[in-house]
């Protein structure tokens, strides 16, 4: 190799710069991955159309995938296909996890109040009426 002679870049593509931001949003890519995750509508959104299959068929990875994506995404390490990082995720990080937590925290009260219900005897409950088809 000569002094003249420009050193050459092994072929491909060329990685993405760290500093890149997508064009995708953070507040979109994050109620997809929350509301739609498990049928991969994050993944589609992203450009990342073979995991999205993948995604939607498996659905979600039986919630395990969807899961490890929202905390992806909630973290602000979610990039798109060309591995760029989403733009707003600063901005918009702090609202995100409350109302992620503040669903969940609802998901859980819900589902222990009905879990409740299940060992109230007849007589005491439900006390309307039409409930009961009267």
């Amino acid at each position: 190799m000569s002094a003249n002679t420009p050193a050459t870049s092994p072929p491909g593509p060329l990685p993405a710069q760290s500093t890149a931001l997508s064009d995708r949003s953070f507040i979109a890519t994050w109620m997809f991955s929350w509301l739609l995750g498990f049928l991969g509508v994050d993944r589609f959104y992203l450009g990342k159309v073979g995991t999205g299959i993948v995604k939607l068929l498996t659905i979600g990875g039986l919630g395990i995938w969807w899961l490890i994506d929202l905390i992806l995404t909630l973290a602000g390490v979610q990039r798109d296909k060309e591995g760029r990082l989403l733009p707003d995720y600063e901005q918009h990080k702090m609202i995100a996890w409350i109302i992620t937590a503040a669903g969940f925290g609802l998901w859980i009260l819900t589902a222990a109040v009905s879990r409740v219900f299940v060992y109230v005897p007849e007589q005491l409950g439900p006390m309307m009426p039409w409930w009961q088809g009267l």
